[in-house]
């Protein structure tokens, strides 16, 4: 099994803010036994990021990508990753209940009332608009989900999360002890079991 990181920001790419998520990746796999195979960086570019999820989607790698899936003009991620799939975007519908049920968190804060058809609402909205029969990935620090899509090969995902690492560290590991529990320390069991496999052998 071969997992892969995207990270996507301009703000990387200038060196404006550096990134963190490479080190805690790195970090989150190890301690469940796993590695990192590969790790690509992009900026906030339409073209680029849709080529690139296109090849990534071919292969049978499990991707987690971080960024550029909120609502601003610069967030181009979701939009990029149904078109490198060749579905449309679609407001998800356990998306929208969580954003509005932290909109409405927000708004009780501030003793406001909220207006659904309101513009600001409808952007933020936006926030739950994934490829079709996209699934969700469940955001502990702001209830605004991530999703995930399956490769089309039929092996491997492609798991979409929020560029801030407050977010995106404890989604990743939802995603991994959900999903991949099955083959933690596979690696540390076989390299045990060859170092105990040639001791005997030297035994002999």
């Amino acid at each position: 099994m071969a997992i892969g990181l995207i990270i996507i920001g301009d703000e990387i790419m200038s060196g404006k803010r550096a990134d963190q998520h490479f080190r805690k990746v790195v970090e989150i796999l190890a301690a469940r036994g796993l590695q990192l195979a590969w790790a690509e960086y992009l900026g906030d570019d339409a073209d680029r990021i849709t080529a690139m999820l296109k090849r990534t989607f071919c292969g049978s790698d499990i991707v987690f990508s971080c960024g550029g899936i909120g609502a601003t003009p610069d967030d181009h991620t979701r939009q990029c990753a149904a078109a490198a799939l060749g579905v449309p975007l679609m407001l998800h519908a356990d998306a929208e209940d969580r954003i509005m049920e932290r909109v409405q968190e927000m708004a009780k804060a501030e003793g406001k009332d909220i207006d659904p058809d309101s513009p600001d609402i409808r952007n933020r909205l936006k926030m739950g608009e994934f490829p079709q029969n996209a699934n969700i990935i469940p955001n502990p620090f702001n209830k605004i989900p991530g999703f995930s899509v399956p490769n089309p090969g039929g092996k491997g995902a492609h798991y979409f999360l929020p560029g801030f690492p407050v977010m995106a560290w404890p989604m990743i590991e939802w995603v991994l002890d959900t999903n991949y529990s099955a083959v933690f320390h596979q690696r540390d069991w076989l390299e045990k079991n060859r170092c105990w496999s040639i001791a005997r052998r030297n035994q002999c």
